[in-house]
């Protein structure tokens, strides 16, 4: 369950974040190529902030879906996997050359008075340690799934089980990846009932934002729930 931190943090944005203006379009602001010179600085009718990790197996899609949503210039540590990693990092014959040693910080603003602040973690089992560090202070996660390889996601959730952080699942697109039921995705990821279950497409903003809302809504509701 999430804490009453949760609903303090979300406090005057619990409806705000399922807006969407005219059209269906999400209300979030631009990623950084489109806003304000820098887009450094936070909007002045901001309410609310929250801590929020993007987590899931390497090759997933989390650094692409930050960069993707954030209205700043996203900081990744992406570096050349090594050979001796490379053996090790393996995406079932498909080619990665990089990999996230740190973190991914990225910022996106909903509605203009809610900000999340992202942090994608590193996608291999051995940099727990660092996914304990950026997990201090976050309200919950958005964790990313490859339908091509669905177990290779039970090391995150596991991890924020672990963590208790709540969390949403987003089923990244991929071309190509074999399509199925939301039950069946459920029974494979041995989803609660309550845990959000969405898809995205990590290269487009809108779909992006619809899977941070849907984890914001479910932020909401569990804070509301244990208050």
């Amino acid at each position: 369950m999430a804490s009453k931190a949760a609903s303090d943090a979300l406090a005057g944005s619990a409806g705000a974040p399922a807006t969407r203006p005219p059209g269906g379009a999400a209300a979030a602001s631009g990623p950084y190529p489109g806003t304000e010179p820098g887009g450094k600085y936070l909007a002045p009718g901001v309410a609310g902030a929250a801590k929020i990790l993007v987590v899931g197996p390497l090759g997933v899609g989390k650094t692409t879906l930050i960069g993707t949503v954030s209205e700043i210039r996203p900081l990744s540590t992406e570096a050349l996997m090594t050979r001796a990693g490379a053996r090790v990092d393996t995406l079932g014959g498909r080619t990665k050359t990089t990999t996230t040693v740190a973190l991914d910080f990225g910022r996106i603003t909903l509605d203009g008075d809610l900000v999340l602040y992202l942090f994608g973690t590193p996608g291999q089992q051995r940099f727990l340690p660092a996914w304990r560090d950026l997990a201090k202070g976050a309200l919950g996660a958005l964790a990313l799934v490859d339908t091509r390889d669905p177990a290779a996601s039970f090391d995150a959730l596991g991890n924020l089980e672990d963590l208790d952080l709540p969390f949403a699942v987003a089923v990244n697109a991929f071309p190509g990846s074999p399509e199925h039921s939301e039950d069946d995705l459920r029974v494979a990821l041995d989803l609660l009932p309550s845990t959000p279950l969405v898809s995205c497409d990590a290269r487009d903003s809108r779909s992006s934002v619809l899977a941070l809302i849907a984890l914001v809504r479910h932020l909401v509701h569990a804070a509301t729930e244990s208050s």
